[in-house]
């Protein structure tokens, strides 16, 4: 789920996974409770012709094939792909624009999952009759979850995600140590990884730090690994904490040390996995679809064959990944839904999800997916991708995420850098201020 464009999308995250319903506020005015605005009831989708879809930058290069499939079976509903900027947060933020003006531009928005309930408070998506879609029995629960608000549907899954340690298994292998299962462990395999002549010059750890919606999940991923939560199931924020101290704590010291290199306060997506493909780093904190990229034997990878996949270490025992992944929703302004509707069956169709992870290395809805023999002999990583979505937690689960996840991000990117504040005084301020903007 890359929070630089809209796969992973992005952002990154992200209660157990299958409790995931997303309260998240508007930035016109939303549905907050008390506005007596209401969402818009499922019936008929009605109309058809061409239609343009919304996603952002497709840097996989599949989604043109996707479409294309689509196109030659409809030549009179074809579909255009728009690619919206590479950074999250501007892509919510145009849809959102041409939402408020009831904009017929877009007809399926590619949505991150903790957008999808914003869109439906606020009337930008339409409700989805669930017997339309007979094959959400057959996906994750926990993603099929994630498209629902208020218990209507609004949005099908089509990518969900998890994070992953991604490392480098040839100088593990040489240093004879396995793959970390805790924090202090990863510390530890990285020094001797460092004491080998080929591993001096090598980076120990990256994940995601700049100040954008990574950094949410990020930090999330570190206070759940320490047995915290930001919100609890309660709706109460919950960051000043042993627990969530601990855990900022590791990311602080991890910069102070070096074991994070400096350069990290500057990582989204994909300048984390460069680093990691140009042989730089020795662990990764990434998505899913980073496997296939690493692993081109064109050239543009300098580790292809030399990684491995492992599930997210925590502090002191196994990690937590925060629950990634894209829905697709139809704009509530479009004319043309049923189509609309169709072309969203389609994208979600087993067979088409099925192609895009051969194509991608991007995680699938499908939960048959996980158990294929010929996937897993491809991508050895659907075992622990399968175990990181299963354990995963979502983002706060609140009416404001918008406010929420700036005030998460400001914080813990202060703290990350240079002379920053203490992490303590850090969270006890964030603790302050997610506790005004969170009403349940």
């Amino acid at each position: 789920m890359r929070f630089e464009r809209s796969h992973t999308r992005k952002a990154v995250a992200l209660a157990v996974v299958s409790s995931l319903v997303l309260f998240t506020a508007a930035c016109g005015g939303g549905d907050d409770g008390s506005s007596g605005t209401k969402p818009s009831a499922g019936g008929a989708l009605e109309g058809r012709g061409p239609i343009k879809f919304a996603t952002g930058k497709d840097t996989s290069g599949n989604l043109g094939n996707q479409v294309k499939a689509w196109n030659a079976q409809h030549p009179d509903e074809q579909v255009t792909v728009t690619e919206l900027p590479e950074s999250a947060d501007q892509q919510r933020q145009q849809m959102i624009s041409n939402a408020q003006i009831k904009s017929t531009e877009f007809s399926v928005l590619n949505l991150d999952v903790v957008w999808t309930a914003e869109f439906a408070a606020n009337r930008w998506i339409t409700q989805l009759p669930e017997d339309q879609f007979p094959d959400l029995g057959k996906l994750l629960p926990s993603t099929v979850a994630t498209g629902k608000y208020r218990d209507k549907l609004y949005a099908v899954p089509v990518t969900s995600d998890g994070g992953l340690l991604y490392y480098r298994k040839d100088l593990l292998d040489k240093a004879g140590v396995k793959p970390p299962t805790t924090w202090p462990e990863m510390v530890a395999a990285c020094a001797k990884v460092k004491a080998l002549p080929e591993g001096k010059a090598i980076n120990c750890y990256a994940g995601q730090f700049e100040k954008y919606e990574g950094l949410t999940v990020n930090f999330s991923e570190a206070v759940n690994g320490a047995g915290g939560v930001v919100v609890g199931d309660d709706g109460k924020p919950n960051v000043d904490t042993p627990e969530a101290l601990a855990g900022l704590t590791a990311l602080v010291e991890g910069f102070k040390t070096g074991f994070i290199p400096k350069a990290a306060i500057t990582y989204q997506e994909e300048p984390s996995r460069r680093a990691f493909q140009e042989g730089n780093l020795l662990f990764l904190r990434n998505w899913p679809y980073v496997y296939a990229l690493a692993n081109k034997t064109d050239g543009s990878s300098k580790i292809a064959g030399k990684f491995g996949v492992a599930p997210l270490p925590g502090l002191n025992g196994p990690g937590v990944s925060t629950l990634g992944g894209h829905n697709y929703a139809i704009s509530e302004f479009t004319p043309n839904k049923a189509t609309a509707a169709d072309f969203i069956k389609f994208m979600s169709s087993e067979e088409r999800q099925k192609a895009n992870v051969e194509k991608t290395s991007q995680a699938p809805t499908w939960a048959s997916l996980y158990d294929d023999p010929a996937l897993n002999k491809q991508f050895p990583y659907l075992a622990p991708l399968k175990a990181s979505i299963g354990s995963a937690k979502s983002r706060p689960q609140v009416v404001k995420y918008g406010d929420v996840t700036t005030a998460i991000q400001d914080a813990a990117y202060n703290a990350l850098k240079p002379n920053g504040p203490d992490p303590k005084t850090t969270l006890k301020d964030l603790q302050t201020k997610l506790s005004s903007l969170i009403t349940q």
